[in-house]
């Protein structure tokens, strides 16, 4: 029972850092936020995205602990920068753009193009290159 409900509260935890994520990216682009909150919110994307960490993290626990303590620390530096009202606008344009149903016939569409597209690419290339 006990572990069903820190489950539940990890999962809770996670959509809303998914969904502040989201927010803060909306957020940097409205012009009512100051500069720094939106220097520091690139500079937490930037290093989510990165391939270079402080920890590697091929070291065993060590390496994700950056990624666990220091990206949501960072995420709630920044939204303590942004504004309260504009910080409620952008989440509920976030947990809008997060409810979004996804088109899995879509991304298949997508998919299948690109595929005939570069098999075409080849097809054309074995064809009509100089031999």
């Amino acid at each position: 029972m006990l572990s069903a409900i820190k489950i539940s509260s990890v999962k809770a935890w996670a959509r809303n850092l998914k969904r502040d994520s989201v927010a803060l990216y909306l957020a940097s682009r409205d012009p009512r936020v100051p500069w720094y909150a939106k220097a520091l919110a690139i500079a937490i994307a930037a290093y989510a995205l990165s391939p270079i960490d402080l920890i590697p993290d091929f070291i065993p626990v060590l390496g994700y602990l950056d990624d666990l303590i220091l990206l949501p620390l960072g995420i709630w530096l920044a939204i303590s920068l942004v504004p309260d009202e504009v910080m409620a606008e952008c989440r509920a344009k976030a947990g809008a753009v997060l409810q979004r149903p996804i088109s899995r016939a879509g991304m298949i569409a997508i998919v299948v193009l690109w595929i005939a597209g570069a098999l075409a690419l080849v097809w054309a290339a074995f064809r009509y290159w100089p031999r």
